[in-house]
């Protein structure tokens, strides 16, 4: 998780520091064929150079960005859950628990619909 260490020591807050470096730990202990990267100076994991998912801290919440595609198959599950999403990321508040079968769901999806994609981002 070195790759992470200097994203990590930004984060201002301890308590928010550990739960992001929580998560990011799950995410490569529990997907090891994914390769962690700081890009658009925000932690990501991507498989075969294409983007799996990233994420990205703010003062209220941390938030997982799966690409649309992501966000569409999961809307319900989002919703019923009571996360707050955009279009484009779901936003997970600091003092919840971690929502980790939600996110190896949309990470599992991504790996799968992803597979033969060829590009960085969905076309």
């Amino acid at each position: 998780m070195e790759v992470f260490a200097d994203y990590l020591a930004r984060i201002d807050h301890p308590q928010h520091r550990s739960q992001m470096e929580e998560v990011l730990t799950w995410v490569a202990e529990s997907f090891p064929n994914l390769a962690p990267k700081i890009a658009w100076n925000q932690p990501m994991f991507t498989d075969h150079d294409t983007f799996i998912i990233g994420f990205s801290v703010s003062k209220q919440h941390w938030a997982a960005a799966p690409e649309r595609a992501g966000m569409i198959h999961f809307a319900d599950e989002i919703a019923q859950a009571g996360h707050d999403h955009t279009k484009e990321l779901v936003r997970f508040k600091w003092d919840r628990p971690v929502d980790f079968s939600l996110l190896e769901k949309m990470i599992e999806f991504n790996i799968e619909d992803k597979a033969d994609c060829s590009t960085f981002w969905r076309k």
